[in-house]
């Protein structure tokens, strides 16, 4: 019987075949994690990146550094209006730069137009968590402008109420809940392969350093 370590070692081969196949068929495109906070989406968006080979960007970090504030500072001094117009400029450079792993604020995929850039320029996961598991990750910060009020789990249902069935458009969902981070990305990995197995990449993506 082949010991502990023998299928470890088995295991950790077989996933990083799938991964290099997966990076070989996206053709370039970026993965985009897409769904409310809490979902999981910077901490399994990091180890997916990771298991590919592929870069990491958190658009919430990327739009602080765009802006030099903190995105709380910039609900507050400049209101959401500001702040989505903004979200949406940095996701479409985001998206124009070489294939990378994006993590989404939760109100990212709302937008139409940024919808119709990740649908052109990536293929999109929804990291799907139920009530119970977001509050107990949201609960653990203080910087969720959103959630700033004395009820924050009623506003948490009503985010569900209003923004689940856009996410739905995703191209792929993934239950978010409180298996291991590497756990989820292996199934990240196979729910994409899945999903080229029946809607392949035609044409490569663009040449995003033309």
């Amino acid at each position: 019987m082949a010991d502990e370590a023998t299928i470890l070692r088995g295991a950790d081969e077989r996933d990083s075949t799938a991964a290099d196949a997966l990076r070989e068929r996206l053709a370039g495109r970026h993965i985009v994690l897409v769904g409310l906070m809490g979902a999981g989406k910077t901490s399994v968006g990091k180890r997916l990146a990771q298991r590919l080979h592929l870069p990491f960007v958190d658009s919430d970090n990327a739009i602080e550094e765009s802006a030099n504030m903190s995105i709380p500072d910039i609900f507050k001094s400049l209101g959401e209006a500001e702040f989505r117009a903004g979200e949406r400029r940095v996701i479409a450079r985001l998206l124009n730069e070489p294939q990378q792993v994006i993590a989404t604020g939760g109100g990212a995929y709302m937008d139409a137009e940024t919808r119709l850039r990740i649908r052109e320029q990536g293929i999109s996961v929804w990291l799907k968590a139920e009530l119970p598991v977001l509050m107990r990750r949201v609960l653990r910060r203080q910087d969720r402008p959103l959630l700033a009020n004395s009820d924050p789990e009623a506003t948490m249902r009503d985010l569900m109420a209003k923004r689940y069935p856009i996410y739905a458009e995703a191209d792929v969902c993934i239950l978010s809940d409180e298996q291991p981070h590497d756990a989820m990305v292996t199934r990240v990995i196979a729910a994409i392969t899945q999903h080229l197995d029946t809607n392949p990449v035609e044409n490569p993506a663009k040449d995003m350093t033309a």
